[in-house]
């Protein structure tokens, strides 16, 4: 928040005035951008011979530009997940935090992600995704991967692609 300070002339006094100038949203966040829209999921989970995996996510800005919030289902095998994850920026560490509150429980989990070009990362303790834009940008499409010496399970090893509806 920024308060500038001008000086109006009034006859024969000058008076000062104070006027509030909002921040404007970090530059890094227009890397989210790609992201923005409404995507269909669809994938399968590595020890799954068929696609057991799918969804629908809606990503945009919330008012401000701020931050970003994706709200959405999936589901794995026979479980739905519902969720809203909200992604800002820190200038500090240069990546997106985010937290995603979901109907698993009643505490929200912490995530972070990192868009370069057509690369995007999101990760939280134990696992970790990486995808790829495809060239049209209609197409993310990854994996999810359980970090060094976390167990393999259907919630962390997964492939999958979005498809980009809106």
């Amino acid at each position: 928040m920024t308060i500038s300070t001008t000086k109006h002339q009034v006859g024969r006094e000058t008076e000062e005035k104070e006027i509030f100038v909002p921040p404007k949203p970090d530059r890094a966040l227009k890397r989210l951008e790609k992201l923005i829209g409404t995507w269909r999921l669809s994938g399968r989970s590595l020890d799954s011979e068929h696609a057991n995996i799918r969804g629908r996510v809606k990503i945009e800005w919330l008012q401000g530009g701020f931050f970003m919030a994706q709200r959405g289902w999936i589901r794995l095998g026979s479980s739905r997940i519902h969720c809203l994850e909200i992604i800002g920026y820190d200038s500090q560490t240069k990546i997106f935090p985010s937290y995603v509150y979901s109907d698993l429980s009643g505490v929200p989990s912490r995530y972070h992600w990192d868009v370069r070009g057509d690369v995007v990362k999101h990760w939280t303790n134990g696992a970790r995704y990486v995808g790829r834009f495809s060239e049209d940008g209609s197409r993310l499409i990854g994996g999810w991967r359980p970090e060094k010496g976390e167990k393999k399970t259907h919630v962390n090893t997964y492939d999958a692609t979005m498809f980009r509806e809106a």
